[in-house]
């Protein structure tokens, strides 16, 4: 038993050196493709309500109630949050005061469409906002960095469970859509694959190699299952596989945060080092 331990363990580490190869003029780059990534959805969102303005504000008025102005302000604030948001995410600029302003689009949003009880919307935006608490983690890492000299126990902790946070919304999207839909042999595989992987995500066991196989599987499961490119005979089916395409890449981009900040101080991947 003892002897299959090892080889496995060497068969691990072997495997990490050799991606670690092969990635490394990639790495550089990796925060920064992740928070692009990460509010890919709220910039494709406010880009649709500005070109669907009429349909949208129809939408508020007749089926949401709500009154003629309020409809307006409520869409407009919300298309200004995400746009300015968005920008000082991707700029590195105000993280803080970016995140919370999207989190309020996310449960805003949630109310304002009557989508607060649709489980697949709960699980995906649970996701999304996994991945937006990367990205505050990643800022309470600068701020602790620009701040070295003065005491840091408070912000190391809140970092701490900001990433084990983080790692634990991300996987949702996931859980949800392992259970949705007709059950076949290759379905059933790719599941169990799928859902180990989160397993050690949640756990922070090979966290970063686990994040990086969800990012690869949910990368290709987004291409051929959310490819609203090739819908053109039904606007509205092309607009929620748009949706769904958009918000599966900002998880993705969280995952990519995730494989570059690490797992954090609560896992497994951590503890293994104190001894």
């Amino acid at each position: 038993m003892s002897n299959i331990k090892e080889q496995v363990e060497t068969f691990s580490s072997r495997a990490e050196d050799i991606v670690d190869k092969i990635g490394q003029p990639l790495k550089p780059y990796i925060p920064a493709i992740g928070r692009f990534l990460i509010v890919a959805t709220f910039l494709e969102d406010a880009l649709r309500i500005i070109t669907q303005w009429a349909d949208q504000i129809s939408f508020m008025q007749d089926y949401r109630h709500f009154p003629k102005g309020l409809s307006h302000l409520f869409l407009g604030l919300n298309v200004a949050v995400m746009l300015a948001g968005s920008g000082m995410v991707i700029g590195k600029r105000y993280q803080d005061y970016a995140v919370y302003g999207l989190l309020g689009v996310v449960v805003a949003q949630a109310l304002g469409y009557g989508l607060i009880f649709d489980l697949s919307f709960f699980l995906r935006n649970l996701s999304v906002i996994g991945g937006l608490i990367m990205v505050l983690s990643d800022s309470v890492a600068k701020q602790r960095r620009m701040f070295a000299a003065l005491p840091q126990l408070s912000e190391s902790n809140r970092r701490t469970y900001l990433q084990l946070a983080g790692r634990l919304l991300l996987i949702f999207l996931f859980i949800g859509s392992a259970f949705h839909g007709e059950w076949s042999l290759p379905r059933i595989a790719t599941s169990l694959f799928g859902l180990t992987a989160c397993v050690m995500v949640a756990v922070g066991f090979k966290a970063k190699w686990s994040a990086m196989f969800l990012v690869l599987f949910l990368s290709v499961m987004n291409v051929l299952i959310n490819n609203f490119w090739s819908v053109s005979h039904n606007h509205f089916k092309r607009d929620f596989l748009k949706y769904d395409f958009f918000q599966t890449l900002s998880i993705v981009g969280g995952f990519l945060l995730l494989v570059s900040m690490g797992p954090g101080g609560y896992s497994i991947d951590e503890k293994k080092k104190e001894f």
